[in-house]
């Protein structure tokens, strides 16, 4: 049984060693239209859950052999806030290391108190928040009956009152279901009230566990748009291959708009575009910051 693995490199989180709290099998509470994972009857328990002296030791190796790591990624094969003994697991890893510690989550722990104290503890922690609409939450998410979308925004609102680390809301969006204005206007009052540190958007990039359809980076950055929220990310892996010119008032009043991230640079931006950017961040009209590890370009001194 192989509990921690890695390093992953990603361009979100940077580089990190994970541990998979159900190695064996998938343990949900959700069967998500996305999922990459097999689908699978949702259940509130993770079966067979590794022993915390087992992932200590596992972990301890793991962090002399890279020590260059960036966080330690707490995951998965299903949701990782099933895992009956999650604070004890994370003051026993804070024993042995002082790196970050992340988590990826459906949202859901924060319905039980002792999760979200447990999840409290952690430095950086990434919820999915696919729709605030009940019905479509239940469409996509396919979860246990008795979690309820509004029970789980409700928590997460006042997890982000209390939250001392990084907070990050990802919204996967799939065509037909969850990619209409009034969905994301929805996700928008919701996103509000949170005040995430960061918002990514995503769609599919990988076989899903159901015949479900990704929308078009054009879709993407459209609702993206719909967010009164700064500092939102379009985290795919696949783009159109459309660029578009700006001149150097256009990328002035888009960035103050709006920050845009590095990928949205790299893949939106004309040869142009990236020549004329490059010249306003050495004139420092523009600059550069990070945000759970994500780069975002601003205005300088705004």
């Amino acid at each position: 049984m192989s509990i921690v693995f890695g390093p992953v490199h990603s361009r979100r989180f940077g580089k990190s060693l994970g541990i998979d709290l159900s190695p064996n099998e998938k343990c949900c509470n959700f069967d998500c239209l996305y999922c990459e994972l097999s689908s699978k009857t949702p259940t509130n328990i993770i079966k067979n859950p590794p022993a915390i002296a087992d992932i200590i030791k596992e972990l301890k190796s793991a962090l002399i052999k890279f020590d260059d790591i960036d966080e330690i990624t707490i995951t998965a094969n299903g949701e990782p806030t099933l895992y009956e003994n999650l604070g004890d697991l994370i003051d026993e890893i804070r024993k042995i290391s002082d790196k970050k510690i992340l988590i990826l989550s459906n949202g859901s722990g924060v319905l039980k108190k002792d999760v979200f104290d447990a999840l409290l503890k952690i430095d950086v922690v990434k919820f999915s928040i696919d729709s605030a609409n009940e019905k479509t939450f239940r469409k996509i998410d396919r979860c246990l009956k008795n979690i309820k979308a509004q029970d789980i925004i409700k928590n997460i609102i006042a997890f982000s009152k209390e939250f001392k680390g990084e907070l990050i809301l990802e919204i996967l969006v799939l065509s037909g279901i969850n990619d209409s204005d009034e969905e994301f206007k929805l996700l928008n009052d919701v996103i509000k009230k949170i005040a995430p540190l960061r918002v990514d958007i995503s769609t599919l990039d990988r076989p899903p566990a159901y015949k479900v359809d990704r929308v078009s980076f054009k879709r993407l950055y459209e609702l993206r748009n719909l967010l009164e929220f700064d500092n939102v990310n379009i985290a795919s892996r696949k783009f159109d291959d459309e660029k578009f010119e700006f001149s150097q008032n256009e990328i002035l009043n888009l960035i103050k708009l709006r920050p845009q991230s590095i990928e949205d640079i790299e893949h939106n931006f004309s040869d142009k575009s990236k020549k004329i950017l490059k010249n306003l961040i050495l004139k420092g009209a523009i600059t550069k910051i990070k945000l759970a590890g994500v780069g975002f370009y601003k205005i300088a001194n705004s």
